[in-house]
Protein backbone atom coordinates (compact mmCIF):
# COMPACT_ATOMS: atom_id res chain seq x y z
CA UNK A 1 0.00 0.00 0.00
CA UNK A 2 3.02 2.00 0.92
CA UNK A 3 4.17 1.56 -2.86
CA UNK A 4 0.73 2.81 -4.30
CA UNK A 5 0.84 6.06 -1.69
CA UNK A 6 4.19 6.83 -3.11
CA UNK A 7 4.12 6.60 -6.61
CA UNK A 8 0.17 7.46 -7.22
CA UNK A 9 1.27 10.61 -9.47
CA UNK A 10 3.45 8.41 -11.68
CA UNK A 11 1.03 5.57 -11.96
CA UNK A 12 -2.04 8.26 -12.80
CA UNK A 13 0.27 10.26 -15.33
CA UNK A 14 1.56 7.01 -16.74
CA UNK A 15 -2.01 6.07 -17.56
CA UNK A 16 -2.98 9.50 -18.85
CA UNK A 17 0.42 9.24 -21.04
CA UNK A 18 -0.61 5.87 -22.41
CA UNK A 19 -3.95 7.17 -23.37
CA UNK A 20 -2.31 10.44 -24.74
CA UNK A 21 -0.09 8.35 -26.97
CA UNK A 22 -2.57 5.82 -28.48
CA UNK A 23 -4.60 8.84 -29.16
CA UNK A 24 -1.77 10.79 -31.14
CA UNK A 25 -0.95 7.51 -32.92
CA UNK A 26 -4.66 7.47 -34.07
CA UNK A 27 -4.14 11.45 -35.18
CA UNK A 28 -6.72 12.18 -32.73
CA UNK A 29 -7.76 15.62 -31.23
CA UNK A 30 -8.56 14.37 -27.86
CA UNK A 31 -5.31 13.63 -27.39
CA UNK A 32 -4.96 17.65 -26.54
CA UNK A 33 -7.66 17.36 -23.70
CA UNK A 34 -6.04 14.33 -21.88
CA UNK A 35 -2.28 16.02 -22.22
CA UNK A 36 -4.30 19.34 -20.30
CA UNK A 37 -4.96 16.79 -17.52
CA UNK A 38 -1.39 14.74 -17.85
CA UNK A 39 0.67 17.85 -17.63
CA UNK A 40 -1.55 19.26 -14.71
CA UNK A 41 -0.62 16.55 -13.11
CA UNK A 42 2.90 16.31 -14.29
CA UNK A 43 3.82 19.76 -12.57
CA UNK A 44 3.46 17.87 -9.29
CA UNK A 45 5.10 14.62 -10.00
CA UNK A 46 8.40 16.09 -11.53
CA UNK A 47 8.94 19.09 -8.86
CA UNK A 48 8.44 16.29 -6.32
CA UNK A 49 11.27 14.72 -8.19
CA UNK A 50 13.48 17.55 -8.29
CA UNK A 51 13.05 17.27 -12.17
CA UNK A 52 13.15 21.43 -12.55
CA UNK A 53 13.00 21.53 -16.46
CA UNK A 54 10.34 18.67 -16.89
CA UNK A 55 8.51 20.96 -14.13
CA UNK A 56 8.82 24.07 -15.87
CA UNK A 57 8.13 22.34 -19.36
CA UNK A 58 4.96 20.89 -18.21
CA UNK A 59 3.67 24.57 -18.50
CA UNK A 60 4.56 25.19 -21.89
CA UNK A 61 3.03 22.10 -22.77
CA UNK A 62 -0.30 23.30 -21.36
CA UNK A 63 -0.19 26.14 -23.49
CA UNK A 64 0.44 23.62 -26.54
CA UNK A 65 -2.18 21.76 -25.37
CA UNK A 66 -5.01 24.79 -25.74
CA UNK A 67 -2.59 25.39 -28.79
CA UNK A 68 -3.08 21.88 -30.76
CA UNK A 69 -6.50 21.23 -29.82
CA UNK A 70 -7.49 25.18 -31.60
CA UNK A 71 -5.24 24.32 -34.54
CA UNK A 72 -6.45 21.15 -34.86
CA UNK A 73 -10.28 21.68 -34.43
CA UNK A 74 -10.06 25.03 -36.39
CA UNK A 75 -9.39 23.15 -39.47
CA UNK A 76 -12.36 20.98 -38.90
CA UNK A 77 -14.65 24.34 -39.48
CA UNK A 78 -13.37 24.23 -42.97
CA UNK A 79 -14.64 20.47 -43.37
CA UNK A 80 -11.21 18.90 -43.42
CA UNK A 81 -8.58 18.05 -40.86
CA UNK A 82 -5.48 20.05 -40.83
CA UNK A 83 -3.10 17.40 -42.92
CA UNK A 84 -0.18 15.73 -41.75
CA UNK A 85 2.41 17.21 -43.70
CA UNK A 86 6.31 17.41 -43.81
CA UNK A 87 8.33 19.71 -41.98
CA UNK A 88 10.20 22.19 -44.23
CA UNK A 89 13.82 22.13 -43.94
CA UNK A 90 14.18 25.57 -43.45
CA UNK A 91 12.02 25.49 -40.21
CA UNK A 92 13.68 22.01 -38.95
CA UNK A 93 16.82 23.99 -38.66
CA UNK A 94 15.59 26.78 -37.58
CA UNK A 95 13.70 24.71 -34.66
CA UNK A 96 17.12 22.25 -34.30
CA UNK A 97 19.19 25.73 -33.33
CA UNK A 98 16.45 26.90 -31.32
CA UNK A 99 16.65 23.50 -29.58
CA UNK A 100 20.24 24.08 -28.98
CA UNK A 101 20.20 27.35 -27.73
CA UNK A 102 17.33 26.46 -25.15
CA UNK A 103 19.23 23.20 -23.94
CA UNK A 104 22.04 25.52 -23.08
CA UNK A 105 19.80 28.28 -21.28
CA UNK A 106 18.06 25.42 -19.13
CA UNK A 107 21.65 23.74 -18.48
CA UNK A 108 22.64 27.18 -17.09
CA UNK A 109 19.72 27.67 -15.07
CA UNK A 110 19.38 24.39 -13.68
CA UNK A 111 23.34 24.28 -12.81
CA UNK A 112 23.29 27.94 -11.32
CA UNK A 113 19.76 27.95 -9.66
CA UNK A 114 18.65 24.68 -8.61
CA UNK A 115 19.88 21.21 -6.87
CA UNK A 116 19.65 18.79 -9.76
CA UNK A 117 21.71 15.93 -10.47
CA UNK A 118 20.82 15.58 -13.95
CA UNK A 119 21.12 18.90 -16.03
CA UNK A 120 22.25 18.01 -18.82
CA UNK A 121 19.92 15.43 -20.06
CA UNK A 122 16.78 17.31 -17.85
CA UNK A 123 17.77 20.20 -20.04
CA UNK A 124 18.32 17.84 -22.98
CA UNK A 125 14.96 16.52 -23.19
CA UNK A 126 13.04 19.58 -21.80
CA UNK A 127 14.73 22.00 -25.33
CA UNK A 128 13.86 19.05 -27.58
CA UNK A 129 10.61 18.63 -26.54
CA UNK A 130 9.98 22.28 -27.03
CA UNK A 131 10.64 21.49 -31.28
CA UNK A 132 8.42 18.07 -30.75
CA UNK A 133 5.25 19.64 -29.14
CA UNK A 134 5.91 22.73 -31.57
CA UNK A 135 5.79 20.07 -35.17
CA UNK A 136 3.07 17.87 -33.30
CA UNK A 137 0.82 20.80 -33.05
CA UNK A 138 1.59 21.51 -36.81
CA UNK A 139 0.87 17.83 -37.84
CA UNK A 140 4.76 17.62 -39.01
CA UNK A 141 5.61 14.03 -39.56
CA UNK A 142 9.12 14.13 -38.22
CA UNK A 143 7.65 14.97 -34.90
CA UNK A 144 7.78 11.06 -34.44
CA UNK A 145 11.22 11.79 -34.64
CA UNK A 146 11.78 14.46 -32.14
CA UNK A 147 9.74 12.01 -30.01
CA UNK A 148 11.81 9.03 -30.38
CA UNK A 149 15.29 10.91 -29.20
CA UNK A 150 13.33 12.47 -26.08
CA UNK A 151 11.76 9.00 -25.43
CA UNK A 152 14.80 6.79 -25.03
CA UNK A 153 16.64 9.63 -23.23
CA UNK A 154 13.67 10.18 -20.90
CA UNK A 155 12.86 6.63 -20.45
CA UNK A 156 16.51 6.02 -18.77
CA UNK A 157 16.40 9.04 -17.08
CA UNK A 158 13.08 8.55 -15.23
CA UNK A 159 14.57 5.16 -14.13
CA UNK A 160 17.12 6.86 -12.71
CA UNK A 161 14.73 9.48 -10.99
CA UNK A 162 12.56 6.94 -9.25
CA UNK A 163 9.82 7.29 -11.13
CA UNK A 164 9.50 3.55 -12.69
CA UNK A 165 5.73 3.36 -14.20
CA UNK A 166 6.82 6.77 -16.34
CA UNK A 167 10.00 5.01 -17.40
CA UNK A 168 8.38 1.91 -19.08
CA UNK A 169 5.59 4.17 -20.46
CA UNK A 170 8.10 6.46 -22.20
CA UNK A 171 9.55 3.14 -22.93
CA UNK A 172 6.90 1.80 -24.42
CA UNK A 173 6.52 5.33 -26.55
CA UNK A 174 9.40 4.57 -28.56
CA UNK A 175 8.09 1.39 -29.72
CA UNK A 176 4.77 3.56 -30.34
CA UNK A 177 6.70 6.33 -31.62
CA UNK A 178 8.51 4.25 -34.60
CA UNK A 179 5.07 2.70 -35.17
CA UNK A 180 3.55 6.07 -35.16
CA UNK A 181 5.67 7.23 -37.72
CA UNK A 182 5.30 5.16 -40.54
CA UNK A 183 1.58 5.03 -39.86
CA UNK A 184 1.59 8.76 -40.09
CA UNK A 185 3.51 8.60 -43.56
CA UNK A 186 1.14 5.97 -44.50
CA UNK A 187 -1.75 8.52 -43.56
CA UNK A 188 -0.30 11.33 -45.48
CA UNK A 189 0.48 9.39 -48.63
CA UNK A 190 -3.14 8.56 -48.53
CA UNK A 191 -4.26 12.05 -48.29
CA UNK A 192 -1.39 13.33 -51.37
CA UNK A 193 -2.96 10.33 -53.28
CA UNK A 194 -6.34 11.54 -52.82
CA UNK A 195 -5.59 14.64 -53.77
CA UNK A 196 -4.38 14.00 -56.60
Amino acid sequence: MDFLSNHWLDITTTALGLAYILLEYKASVWMWVVGFVMQLLGIVLYYQKGLYADCGMEFYYLAMTIYGFVAWTRHKQKTTDLPIRHMPKKTAVLWLGLAALIWAAIYFLLTRFTNSNVPVLDAFTTALSVVGIWALARKYLEQWLVWIVVDVVTCGLYFYKDIPFKASLYGLYVIIAVFGYFKWRRMMESAEIGIS
